[in-house]
């Protein structure tokens, strides 16, 4: 992981007193989406030996519908995330930006799938949280300091792989877009894999949008969330020569039966219209540019 175990250089630039007032609903999510993949894990959804070195296990359960929900994502995620590793088979690198407590970089090396370069990008205190964490467990903290990584994101022409997942959300479309942009911009071989909301505007997407408003946590970029049309146009508005989108809903039944029935045994679920509702308003979108030799394009979830 580039992000070395030395304290990174931009937290005490970065963080002010103005600047955790305002983003604190935001950082918020984090914990949330924390505790709900630790207590997925917990039920069995799917293996993680890390993620209890990282984040606690609450006495509080989680509804199975955003157990089900998490699954999907994770398993959406990680199978964009894998074919990009063996299409550039390992020879890249990947940007996780808002990585919050994941721990992807753990998981790619147990499978012998680390790229040549891992970035995580977060809010400075939850960057500093989760340093503090790895420094104190040998079982994090090995395999970081044996790669050896440098600490600088290579700019043209590796394959890169950037990863959002409910980031774009909370920037303006003015901001997202740049960043998009950029990206575009800066490496001629990429992909990029954004999840969150779709379908913001009926609603069901009012009722989400209201909930995390009393939460202080304003979706900022929410015009961009009309529909997986719209996630699509954003895309290839901004330097992305293909794009995919498809709604959570959709994703979760093109998954394989069997791992379907045995996740579906571990809890039960008395309101399938709840979760169809959920899952329709989230969406995994990827796009690409460049990587014709690659095949970049043929990958697809």
């Amino acid at each position: 992981m580039a992000a070395s175990l030395r304290e990174p250089s931009f937290i005490s630039s970065a963080s002010s007193s103005t600047c955790d007032t305002d983003d604190e609903g935001v950082r918020g999510t984090c914990e949330d989406a924390s505790l709900c993949k630790r207590f997925a894990v917990s039920v069995g959804y799917w293996h993680d030996p890390y993620i209890q070195h990282l984040v606690r296990l609450t006495k509080e359960r989680k509804a199975p519908e955003i157990n089900r929900g998490y699954f999907a994502r994770v398993h959406g995620v990680n199978q964009l995330l894998k074919a990009f590793l063996r299409k550039t088979e390992c020879h890249c690198q990947v940007l996780n930006l808002g990585a919050g407590m994941d721990t992807t970089f753990w998981k790619l090396k147990d499978e012998d799938l680390l790229p040549c370069k891992y970035f995580e990008v977060d809010f400075p205190m939850i960057v500093t949280r989760k340093l503090h964490n790895i420094k104190n467990k040998p079982l994090l903290s090995k395999p970081i300091v044996e790669l050896h990584s440098e600490d600088m994101l290579h700019m043209g022409k590796l394959p890169t792989l950037l990863i959002t997942e409910c980031v774009l959300v909370y920037m303006t479309p003015e901001q997202s877009a740049n960043l998009l942009k950029w990206a575009s911009n800066t490496f001629e071989t990429a992909m990029i894999i954004n999840y969150e909301q779709v379908n913001m505007g009926d609603r069901f997407g009012q009722i989400m949008i209201e909930n995390l408003r009393r939460r202080q946590c304003d979706l900022a970029g929410v015009e961009t969330c009309k529909s997986l049309e719209s996630q699509k146009e954003r895309l290839l508005a901004n330097g992305w020569e293909t794009a995919c989108a498809v709604n959570m809903m959709e994703l979760y039944s093109r998954l394989p039966r069997a791992e379907v029935s045995r996740i579906e045994s571990l809890e039960f679920l008395d309101e399938m219209e709840l979760l169809e509702q959920l899952m329709q308003h989230y969406c995994l979108c990827w796009a690409t540019r460049g990587g014709q030799e690659l095949g970049l394009k043929e990958i697809s979830c």
